[in-house]
């Protein structure tokens, strides 16, 4: 099957895990060189890009790969918005925004990917 007929069959609530975990890895690999190079920020966002492929592909470790970006991400966002918040108004958005979404997707992902009771 090609990847054209791949992206023509999948619903919304698929494509919009894959689409924020691929935007993030690429947003935060694009901002390495204005942070320095901090290895967190390319770990995650090398992560994320990994995390987005597994769910393309339906692959069962994508969802741990999920949890553990939840874990690293929080984590990031809140020792961030701890030191930066009230200083620099955008980073302090932007870590708020990049924490609910990410919850939102975890949580959506977690849901969805629970087996069935009978």
């Amino acid at each position: 099957m090609s990847l054209a007929s791949k992206l023509r069959n999948l619903e919304l609530g698929t494509t919009a895990p894959i689409g924020f975990y691929g935007v993030a890895g690429i947003i935060l690999l694009a901002l390495l060189p204005f942070s320095n190079f901090p290895p967190h920020i390319g770990l995650t966002g090398i992560l994320s890009l990994v995390t987005a492929y597994g769910l393309f592909k339906k692959r069962f470790w994508a969802i741990w790969l999920v949890a553990a970006l939840f874990a690293a991400v929080t984590t990031i966002c809140l020792i961030t918005l701890y030191y930066v918040a009230l200083s620099n108004l955008v980073v302090g958005l932007s870590m708020v925004a990049y924490l609910i979404l990410t919850l939102i997707f975890t949580l959506y992902l977690a849901v969805k990917s629970r087996p069935a009771e009978t």
